[in-house]
């Protein structure tokens, strides 16, 4: 069946406190998705943001972020007064995330709200943390561990933590028990708030698309408590590392850092921190985009310690058994497949066993010197199609920095007069097309130029802070949306 949705991260959202949450601006949001006609909200990883705020260099592969959860919320709950929040300093332009506030403040104002959870012995609580111990128990403590030492990542901590002897452990547990019980109240509030906003979506008739990272997080602790399904030597550090080899958009390719996986260790225990992870994100998310997909495939393995790119070499990844294993486990799921970027044949056949959709952005379709898989009318039903992701610029900025070339030929092909608007022209060639689902960010509808472009890769600073201006007035959009939707059948 055909369908739409609409690409907005919860920190995007309007909010009075610094960035968006999971309050009262997301349930208007949901509201304007339904009353536009949208089917699918789809957001980035929700996971606590590590260096770089990026929310694909993550502390936790199954924590949610404290800075979404809603103050206003807890006020209701009774955990907080207002006055406990509404005076600080929360940053001055409404267009754009503090993180550095953020950082200074929130964590203040959320040990208030936790001392009071606590002080309660509340039994849904109780119930949350034991049922959620498989992850939560290491993570809790390793973020108390961190604040404990400064925030140094855990490679730098004293061996014995490091290496998890037992006796530090159960030390560190005694004595930072009150920190431990303060990252676990964080994270059920978070899932209880994000519960009720999953299913006031539901009740809208939106579903939610997640995003996975393929890679956890260097300072991590998934890469902490289970260093063994990792390529790392007897010190604990990486021997490889995770990126992508020179291309057309970065001479030196791209340097992610991530430790890579001992997908041959993974592979002897049945996948099962696989199973575990994609389980979870099904606990959360209806649906799934799994970035770089085509790491699964084939990975680029860059040595440790290598300043770009440049040096690496493919290494064979687990392929179609690691997805058999899940599917043997949870059921078949909705999956959507991060295949942009270079592709082989056998990625294409990783992707057609898989049977999941793969993604076509549209902002790569004009390249002035050859006709393209991205173009519309080269796509087959069975996939996603994006006016542009998180790591693209805006439309209108692209029409304002793309070559010459490539911009004449999208307006050519878009038909686009020098009145209209060019990213009502590409949503409009999108939704028009034979996709099963289209996708437009919410930068795009509000035709913002490249200060609304939420990602620029291999850069560090300037990134993840764009934020929806709470005057915005959505009556005009919603309406446009809303014909251009039942135009086009979907």
């Amino acid at each position: 069946m055909r369908k739409s949705g609409i690409l907005m991260h919860i920190s995007s959202l309007p909010s009075p406190w610094g960035i968006g949450t999971m309050g009262a601006e997301a349930r208007k949001f949901a509201d304007f998705l339904h009353e536009s006609g949208q089917k699918y909200w789809q957001i980035l990883p929700i996971s606590p943001t590590g260096y770089g705020d990026s929310p694909y260099q993550s502390f936790s592969a199954y924590a949610g972020n404290p800075y979404f959860i809603d103050l206003d919320i807890l006020s209701e709950w009774g955990l907080l007064e207002k006055s406990d929040y509404a005076s600080i300093d929360w940053g001055s332009d409404p267009s754009r995330v503090d993180f550095g506030l953020l950082y200074e403040n929130r964590f203040d104002v959320l040990r208030k709200a936790a001392a009071s959870l606590l002080y309660t012995a509340d039994s849904e609580f109780i119930a949350f943390c034991r049922s959620s111990a498989f992850w939560l128990d290491d993570y809790a403590l390793f973020m108390a561990l961190k604040d404990s030492h400064g925030g140094a990542s855990w490679t730098d901590w004293e061996r014995p933590l490091r290496f998890r002897k037992p006796d530090a452990l159960r030390e560190a547990k005694g004595r930072l028990a009150k920190e431990i019980d303060f990252y676990k109240a964080l994270q059920y509030l978070f899932f209880k708030q994000w519960g009720l906003l999953k299913s006031y979506a539901g009740e809208k008739g939106i579903s939610i698309i997640g995003d996975m990272p393929i890679y956890v997080a260097p300072d991590s602790s998934d890469l902490w408590a289970q260093p063994h399904l990792f390529m790392l030597n007897s010190e604990l550090k990486p021997t490889y590392v995770a990126g992508c080899p020179p291309d057309g958009f970065s001479e030196n390719g791209q340097l992610w850092g991530n430790p890579l996986y001992d997908w041959g260790e993974m592979e002897k225990n049945g996948y099962s921190w696989w199973i575990s992870r994609i389980r979870h994100q099904f606990e959360i998310y209806d649906v799934l985009r799994i970035d770089h997909f085509r790491g699964f495939d084939e990975y680029y393995a860059i040595p440790y310690g290598s300043d770009t790119a440049k040096i690496g070499r493919w290494q064979k990844g687990p392929g179609i058994g690691l997805f058999d294993a899940v599917k043997a486990a949870i059921g078949k799921k909705q999956i959507i497949a991060e295949d942009l970027g270079y592709l082989n044949d056998s990625v294409r056949k990783l992707l057609r066993d898989c049977g999941f959709p793969g993604m076509k952005v549209l902002q790569f379709a004009f390249d002035s010197r050859e006709d393209s898989d991205y173009l519309p009318h080269n796509f087959s039903s069975h996939c996603v199609a994006y006016t542009g992701t998180h790591d693209n610029d805006t439309i209108s900025g692209w029409f304002g920095t793309a070559p010459e070339a490539d911009v004449k030929k999208a307006r050519e092909y878009l038909r686009i007069h020098d009145d209209e608007s060019e990213a009502k022209a590409m949503l409009c060639a999108l939704w028009g097309s034979v996709a099963d689902l289209a996708i437009a960010q919410m930068q795009d509808l509000l035709k913002l130029g490249s200060e609304g472009r939420m990602n620029t890769p291999s850069t560090l600073g300037g990134n993840w802070l764009w934020r929806m201006r709470p005057d915005t007035d959505l009556a005009e959009i919603s309406a446009w949306l809303l014909r251009v939707t039942e135009l086009y059948g979907r």
